[in-house]
């Protein structure tokens, strides 16, 4: 997992410097199995792989980050047996699932590829679930070429080289699907000789002219300590006048390492909503990128993160505003205990030709323990006159002030902390764009929050003898 470390500076490494690839080569792509497109696919990332420069803490991108630590040889690509993932993997999906509550269907995943959908026959009017790829599932057929791909970085590559399924959700023209689609995707250390697991989660995501969606996944690991990298991408392209309402909560074991990317292109007068949620993993990483290509689009990006013990929570965020009267929001909110940390890094960008773009940036954090960290960095990158562009970010302790108007009204120091910081999560939870989702949220933090306040970790003073 990547470790803090001081930043290089004389550019990008390349992978013949310090990086190694020998558990990801041309060769071990090539051994994979699948149809003649993914193959294809396969082949020309991995060509890729020799050339393509290292990740580096000297770039903006993954300032901050301790990528130059990081040893990805430590980690194995897995090819997971169909009939490995057993009883105990789905029933761990459903009662994920369950939590959430009703559902158009149920996608699982394991160590990448899907391995149960359900129902088995058809779902709601206008959607169409297909899985490409070489999983039990999977057929032939190649998914279609996304708007929202951009294969520019070396996990990017990576995954495109060792990809085993590629899910598809398709809205069709003005079908609405009131109720969300839940993809869970399971991941367990079972599967690498050697090494830790890495796989590959896949997800596409098509809402046609006047269509709405909602699609809701949930990555977890079968044990609760358990290791591994897990890259997953979601790319997400909302057409004209189409609405799409997606979560994604991050649960993964206490080992794993996640480096995922989620980007979306959204049409004229489209709308995402989207809210990401971080809890799990050592270091996790999410880099969330929304291009609005069409006049009128807009798009709505929120995000929570708690950390505790040793994580390191990573975001970066880009806004990009490709079309005139385009506009975007985005809050992103965490708080970060122990000896953890959080790091945040987000751009605006209004392109030439955007005028009348809206954007709004916003990165609120609390740090809790003396021992924790947060760093929060927003960016503009304006070519354009007549927008409206707005940043702001917070790093700071629990308010006083609020602390100390509870306890003068009779409320204990621990119970006041809580209120605070469970109240500085309501807000933004309370703006889930699926039902069910923020009463999880709030649960989870407060559960995670356990002993972890600053009036909780505080020893209780020493009764003097007499």
């Amino acid at each position: 997992m990547p470790r803090v470390g001081p930043p290089r500076a004389d550019g990008p490494r390349h992978p013949s410097e310090e990086l190694s690839l020998t558990s990801f080569t041309a060769a071990g792509s090539a051994a994979l199995s699948g149809p003649d497109w993914l193959v294809t696919r396969r082949a020309e990332a991995a060509s890729r792989l020799a050339d393509t420069p290292a990740p580096s803490a000297a770039e903006e991108i993954w300032r901050y980050s301790g990528i130059d630590a990081f040893k990805i040889d430590d980690f194995a690509p897995v090819v997971p047996a169909p009939t490995a993932a057993g009883d105990a993997v789905l029933a761990e999906a459903r009662a994920a699932a369950d939590r959430i509550g009703p559902r158009a269907a149920l996608v699982v995943t394991w160590q990448g590829a899907v391995v149960a959908l359900e129902p088995a026959g058809a779902t709601a009017p206008g959607l169409d679930i297909a899985v490409a790829g070489a999983g039990p599932l999977a057929h032939d057929e190649a998914p279609p070429t996304s708007d929202a791909a951009s294969a520019d970085d070396l996990f990017d590559v990576i995954h495109d080289a060792f990809l085993a399924d590629a899910l598809v959700l398709t809205a069709a023209p003005r079908a609405v699907v009131t109720e969300p689609v839940v993809i869970v995707h399971v991941v367990s250390d079972t599967g690498a000789e050697g090494a830790a697991p890495a796989v590959f989660p896949d997800t596409r995501v098509v809402v046609g002219t006047s269509g709405e969606l909602r699609v809701v996944e949930v990555l977890l690991s079968q044990q609760s300590d358990g290791g591994g990298l897990v890259c997953p991408s979601v790319q997400a392209e909302v057409g004209d006048d189409a609405h799409l309402w997606y979560a994604n909560l991050q649960l993964l074991g206490s080992g794993c390492t996640h480096i995922g990317v989620q980007r979306s292109a959204v049409g004229r007068a489209g709308t995402l909503e989207s809210f990401t949620v971080g809890l799990g993993g050592r270091y996790a990483r999410v880099r969330t990128e929304s291009r609005l290509t069409g006049e009128g689009g807009r798009s709505t990006l929120l995000a929570a993160y708690l950390g505790i013990g040793e994580q390191v929570h990573d975001f970066r965020t880009l806004q990009d505003h490709a079309a005139a009267r385009t506009d975007s929001e985005l809050v992103f909110t965490g708080a970060v205990a122990d000896r953890a940390r959080s790091v945040y890094s987000g751009l605006i960008r209004i392109r030439r030709g955007a005028r009348r773009a809206d954007a709004r940036q916003t990165n609120n954090n609390l740090v809790l323990s003396e021992g924790a960290h947060a760093d929060s960095v927003p960016n503009l990158d304006i070519d354009e006159n007549d927008v409206r562009c707005s940043h702001a970010s917070t790093v700071g302790p629990i308010d006083e002030e609020q602390r100390f108007y509870l306890e003068s009204r009779g409320i204990e120091p621990a119970l006041a902390e809580r209120l605070i910081v469970l109240g500085f999560f309501a807000d933004l939870a309370g703006r889930a764009p699926i039902a069910g989702i923020g009463e999880w949220v709030a649960h989870a933090v407060a559960e995670r929050l356990q002993g972890r306040l600053p009036a909780e970790q505080e020893e209780p003073a020493e009764v003097p003898r007499g």
